[in-house]
């Protein structure tokens, strides 16, 4: 296979056969944001059950002294009256399950994504335990039985990293009997193989079983794409092949990525475990001194607005700490915005709603 344009690994790529396959997708979605690549992969909500969507709001919650004595993990209580919180600021329930009710039906099979990937080596920075659990709970009270509800992440290690699941002991005592735990290891995929950016790829099971996905995702550093929130939480989280979608700072693979039809009907809400971040050396928690206290948490249904959101927050804390942006180091986000131009969220900060509450 002599011709790169044909090549279905990502090293054959030039920056510009890239950036014309974006510009391919950008014409596939059109004005109107249709599904790109559409494959009847779609999911559909339960007959007659429309689910919350609000482009461009954010709601953020912030409380002071919520961690625990070794400050890497929130208190139980903090995350149980944040995420009640933020989850009323973002649709208008104060009652939790009410909330969650906007988002998931009790026919509904609800997959939820963690990110574990910087905890697994004691627990450090990975989504907290503490935050899975009232989500669960929330989406329990929205009527959804144990027994459609999974949560999931790409290596045992990343899962033991959210201290939800034990390779030794199993899950979390503390989750309700029948929520099921996975790991895809980049294999437990059953879809038809679909080609993205020319690269063939495939959805996991754990995700593609799912009628409602929740995301649950981190606000970090990243050293390849600059930033990993929400959109990356899912593209490189729930493929077979996510290493060969890094090439060029992973833009606009991302964007690519997120803008498959298997994915745009899924992923229904994003929860941003923020009560810590990483603004450098990211993705692992490498540096403890890169490592800070945020003490938030982000709700909304908008990937692109709550990465934008996150993204200046790092780019503050750079600037803060004497470093350069990101653009300047060689990785700037850009696949934030073009996952805009596919009709995936709102970039412009100016049409982004951010509704702050500190408790």
């Amino acid at each position: 296979m002599s011709d790169p344009r044909f090549s279905p690994y990502p090293e054959a790529f030039s920056r510009r056969t890239f950036l014309g396959a974006a510009l391919t997708g950008a014409a596939l979605l059109g004005a109107d944001h249709a599904l790109a690549a559409g494959s009847g992969l779609a999911a559909k909500p339960p007959a007659g059950f429309v689910p919350l969507s609000i482009p461009g709001k954010v709601a953020k919650v912030a409380k002071s002294n919520v961690m625990q004595p070794n400050g890497l993990w929130p208190t139980e209580g903090a995350a149980k009256v944040m995420l009640e919180r933020v989850m009323a600021e973002l649709t208008g329930k104060s009652d939790l399950g009410e909330a969650f009710a906007k988002f998931v039906h009790k026919d509904d099979k609800v997959a939820i994504k963690p990110n574990g990937i910087a905890g697994q080596k004691g627990a450090t920075m990975a989504t907290n335990r503490e935050l899975i659990l009232e989500v669960v709970r929330g989406v329990m009270a929205a009527g959804v039985p144990a027994s459609q509800i999974m949560i999931f992440e790409q290596y045992p290690k990343f899962l033991e990293g959210t201290r939800i699941w034990d390779r030794h002991k199993g899950p979390d005592p503390a989750l309700p009997a029948g929520i099921a735990t996975a790991v895809h290891e980049n294999e437990d995929a059953t879809m038809p193989e679909r080609s993205v950016m020319g690269i063939p790829t495939k959805f996991v099971r754990p995700f593609t079983d799912a009628t409602a996905v929740i995301n649950l995702g981190l606000i970090k550093d990243h050293s390849i794409c600059g930033f990993t929130g929400c959109l990356k939480n899912i593209t490189h989280g729930a493929t077979i092949n996510p290493h060969a979608f890094h090439q060029h700072n992973a833009s606009p693979q991302i964007a690519e990525l997120y803008a498959q039809d298997v994915v745009r009907s899924r992923v229904r809400l994003h929860i941003i475990d923020g009560f810590k971040l990483i603004y450098d050396e990211g993705p692992l928690d490498k540096n403890k001194k890169r490592r800070v206290l945020h003490e938030a948490v982000y709700a909304t249904t908008d990937p692109v607005a709550m990465d934008t959101l996150g993204w200046g927050i790092l780019e503050q804390w750079r600037k803060d700490n004497g470093l350069p942006t990101l653009k300047d180091a060689g990785r700037e986000p850009t696949y934030i915005r073009i996952a805009s131009e596919l009709g995936l969220g709102v970039y412009d900060k100016n049409r982004i709603s951010l509704r702050e509450v500190t408790l």
